[in-house]
């Protein structure tokens, strides 16, 4: 007789059944046991199979339990390395005048000190060249303000006060001597707190690693500090990157704090749009940039996979995970970007590709692609996005539909699962899982733990469906398309393919809160992608509003 059975992991599942009695001598398995395994993938095995599967399951079991005798930090990545460039697909240098925008040498100091908050990081950097201000007036300012609103807004988990003083100090010393090292010199910034940073704890913003220190600095705080700039926190995230959600609270919406200001880059975003720092440093798998910064308001950058080195931060996915910067405008997003970005020898999906951009570009004639369909869905937004395609027709874009190719996007997501799981495996074996705070269905713990039942052969042929997809995507026939932020598949779709995007607000709801559109383009034209997007956002005024109720101190 022939069974219907599903061998959902033949080389995974089984061995999992039996994780808790692995080390305590575990029972022989029995074809009842292949039995309740299965009915997951649908496989049919007679009897006979499932007999002569038995010694090979059980030799693999003794497989894995040796192989977790050997250590494997979160820092070690697979041996196989992610690549968004497809076969046939083209990487285009970006054509431009390079980063040719220096400090705003007319900024003045405000009559309203508290004005400082929200000024740009071209106007900062300024005030720091003319001598109106030093880093360290700034740096105490900010943490000043970290200090006064961080606990309202709870997105501080670590001030670096110690070695804000120590870098800004440097800074002012060689700013004076006439060394300046980048537009970031000596000016404050924030970090999401699943980069590693020495000295200083690294907690994920997970229980479980609530007093984890790694010795090394993140490869993009080393960056940033090689710049000049000035470290003064780090920032809330969602527990191992997911939402709002950490050990110490949630991290609240400066727009409305009676919210999340969602997640993962909950800190990082809430932070930038409160003026409690001129930037900081986010990342994204799948919307973890894009979805903070809508609800706070901020603009955020998630670059082309394999532009900004991963080298210290927390892996959660190898093959999607991406850093960039949260920022007030597409000005300063590119500033930090061109810091941050290039390869540094450690991260083997880093590409050595120039960055330059045209500050000066004209719309007129520009081809610019709009996802059809989700723009024609019903959705609450759908008034302010079809005013933001006005918007840039009358900047003289000429608007072309397209639409994204369609593969069950969504049915393949489990990538980021398996992967993720991979990453916390020993988090899950351990039972130390049972300590983060979010244990619903649809949080880590549970995901962690269903995504070891996921078949090696399912998740190798989500990839290469996947890899159709990425080669579907170079035929849209735009170098710039522009999406609803949360509407179809965008979302989902280019945090798979490695596209980059620039999501900035785009308009207020009933209730005041920001809303946003998303700009993507080709892989690696952060160039034209920024250029695009500050034109557009440079016609606009929604992102010089910040919320009332941090404008000042008190």
């Amino acid at each position: 007789m022939r069974r219907s059975i599903s061998v959902l992991m033949i080389f995974l599942f089984v061995p999992v059944m039996f994780l808790s009695c692995a080390d305590r001598g575990r029972d022989p398995i029995t074809a009842e046991d292949v039995m309740s395994a299965g009915k997951l993938a649908g496989l049919e095995l007679t009897d006979t199979e499932i007999d002569t599967l038995l010694a090979d399951v059980s030799d693999q079991l003794s497989n894995y339990l040796e192989m977790r005798k050997i250590d494997i930090p979160n820092s070690v990545p697979p041996a196989l390395v992610f690549d968004p460039v497809p076969e046939g697909g083209r990487i285009i240098e970006d054509e431009g005048m390079g980063m040719s925008e220096g400090p705003d040498l007319d900024a003045v100091l405000p009559g309203d000190r508290d004005d400082l908050a929200f000024y740009s990081v071209r106007e900062l950097a300024g005030l720091l060249r003319t001598g109106k201000i030093t880093s360290v007036e700034l740096a105490r300012f900010f943490l000043e303000r970290l200090k006064t609103h961080g606990p309202k807004l709870e997105c501080v988990i670590t001030l670096t006060e110690d070695l804000a003083m120590e870098q800004a100090e440097r800074a002012d010393r060689e700013i004076s001597a006439g060394h300046y090292r980048s537009l970031l010199h000596g000016i404050p910034f924030g970090a999401k707190d699943l980069l590693a940073v020495k000295g200083y704890p690294t907690t994920w913003g997970a229980e479980p690693y609530r007093k984890q220190m790694i010795d090394r600095n993140a490869t993009v705080i080393e960056k940033l500090e090689e710049a000049g700039a000035v470290l003064v926190a780090k920032l809330t995230l969602g527990a191992l990157a997911w939402g709002d959600v950490w050990f110490g609270g949630t991290t609240r919406n400066p727009w409305d704090i009676t919210e999340g200001s969602s997640g993962s880059s909950a800190g990082p975003a809430s932070a930038t749009a409160a003026g409690l720092v001129p930037f900081a440093i986010g990342t994204e798998t799948w919307g973890s940039i894009v979805s903070p910064s809508t609800r706070c308001g901020a603009t955020g950058l998630r670059p082309t996979f394999g532009r900004v080195s991963r080298e210290g931060a927390m892996a959660l996915s190898w093959s999607m995970d991406k850093i960039g910067p949260i920022c007030r405008s597409v000005c300063d997003c590119a500033i930090v970007f061109d810091i941050i970005r290039g390869p540094d020898g450690k991260d083997r999906t880093v590409h050595d590709i120039p960055f330059n951009i045209d500050p000066g570009l004209d719309l007129n004639g520009f081809r610019i692609g709009y996802i059809k369909s989700a723009f024609e869905e019903d959705y609450e937004w759908k008034d302010t996005d079809n005013a933001t395609l006005e918007r840039l027709r009358e900047l003289g874009a000429e608007l072309v539909p397209i639409e994204l190719p369609e593969y069950p996007v969504y049915e393949i997501s489990f990538i980021l699962g398996a992967e993720a799981a991979a990453s916390f495996d020993e988090l899950t074996r351990s039972g130390r899982d049972d300590q983060m705070v979010r244990q619903v269905r649809n949080a880590w713990p549970n995901v962690f733990r269903a995504a070891r039942l996921i078949p090696a052969v399912e998740y190798i042929q989500a990839n290469r469906i996947r890899y159709m997809l990425m080669r579907d995507m170079e035929k849209l026939g735009v170098d710039v398309w522009i999406a609803p932020s949360f509407q179809g598949s965008n979302l989902l779709v280019t945090n798979l393919t490695g596209h980059p995007c620039v999501v900035l607000p785009n308009g207020f709801s009933d209730e005041g809160k920001p809303v946003s559109i998303t700009f993507n383009s080709r892989l690696f034209e952060e160039g034209i992608l920024l250029a695009v997007a500050a034109r557009y956002q440079e016609s606009t005024t929604f992102h010089k509003k910040h919320p009332l109720a941090f404008q000042g101190l008190d």
